[in-house]
């Protein structure tokens, strides 16, 4: 039973000053777990400038506003992401401490645990209170088995999975924001720049409403006793581009590299839908010869509307998998797709 527990909310602003999505999403968690403890809501944010990000955590309930500002804090660095975080969750003196399970988030929330004698869980789903105990959901074993979890330590640090939530989007409110000092050791890592790909060439799109999966079957011979693995390339990057989905591939595809077979050069194990890759939370999905192998449904089985394009009407996404197949051929669905796009 928690009684007086107190909630803070981590967060890092982007370059822009603004909240993303993901810590957006915690903001909605930690406002739901406040109302139902009947607790206080604190947000602690880091950045270079954070008065905007301020504001819109005052729209989502927070009755106070900690900052850690500077031009020290503008890029992901443990050393001074872990030491903000720290004096952030010792001003605000919280039970709970909810962050986005960001790659930022995620490279220093343990270490910060440790310092505060608490505890840290991770890709959590789910967050709830019942007659003032606080429990969290995951998922283990492959995604096959939801696990509830609840702790007495304190504070207990939840890193919430990314896709989970809504994302809040209440008017912002006026705010006093509290400014925490940090006491920065040596900082002996330098960040120089940023290098990202361009938009154009960017496949892996965690906010896109469609991910698109490609399968082996796009790399194999087609009627005409014939690879066509540059057409493949060229259908499925246009579809990209024009619909701005995220693209996704199974595991019999980008294994292929390592067996000295034709390759999609733009996929990688990045892009892996499966058991040992990522399980996506896109609102529709769209696979194309795909075989519908368990690994990779079960790395599907979050998105809420799903579709697939394969020839054989017994492969295994016609059994049960999918809410619609289509039984064509890939290649021509995707050239009128792709001129019903442009």
């Amino acid at each position: 039973m928690d009684s007086a527990v107190s909630i803070l909310i981590l967060a890092h602003v982007e370059s822009d000053g603004a909240l993303a999505r993901p810590a957006l999403e915690a903001l909605t968690a930690g406002a739901s777990l406040a109302k139902q403890l009947g607790a206080p809501l604190a947000v602690g944010l880091v950045g270079a400038d954070t008065a905007a990000a301020a504001s819109v955590a005052a729209g989502g309930g927070a009755a106070r506003v900690f900052a850690v500002t500077g031009a020290a804090f503008a890029q992901p660095r443990y050393a001074t992401d872990a030491a903000a975080a720290e004096a952030i969750c010792r001003a605000a003196g919280a039970d709970i401490v909810i962050a986005a399970g960001t790659s930022r988030w995620m490279r220093v929330l343990a270490g910060v645990a440790q310092r505060l004698g608490g505890r840290v869980d991770t890709h959590i789903t789910r967050v709830a209170a019942d007659g003032g105990a606080v429990s969290v959901a995951r998922w283990y074993y492959r995604q096959r088995i939801e696990g509830i979890t609840s702790r007495t330590e304190r504070p207990w640090i939840m890193a919430i999975e990314p896709g989970t939530h809504d994302a809040f989007a209440g008017a912002a409110a006026a705010v006093t924001v509290e400014p925490v000092t940090v006491a920065l050791t040596e900082i002996r890592s330098e960040v120089t720049g940023v290098r990202a790909p361009a938009s154009g060439e960017q496949t892996i799109r965690p906010d896109a409403s469609l991910l698109f999966v490609a399968g082996a079957g796009w790399t194999k011979k087609q009627t005409d006793g014939q690879t066509h693995v540059p057409e493949a390339e060229s259908l499925i990057l246009g579809c990209l581009r024009a619909s701005q989905a995220s693209l996704g591939g199974s595991k019999s595809l980008v294994d292929l590299s390592g067996e000295g077979q034709a390759v999609l050069p733009f996929m990688t194990h990045l892009n892996q839908i499966g058991q040992t890759g990522s399980s996506p939370r896109h609102r529709k999905g769209l696979a194309t010869c795909c075989h519908g192998e368990e690994p990779h449904v079960v790395g599907w089985r979050f998105i809420t509307e799903r579709r697939a394009v394969n020839l054989n009407p017994n492969c295994g996404w016609a059994q049960g998998k999918t809410d619609v197949l289509y039984v064509a051929d890939a290649f021509e669905v995707m050239r009128k797709v792709n001129e019903r796009l442009q």
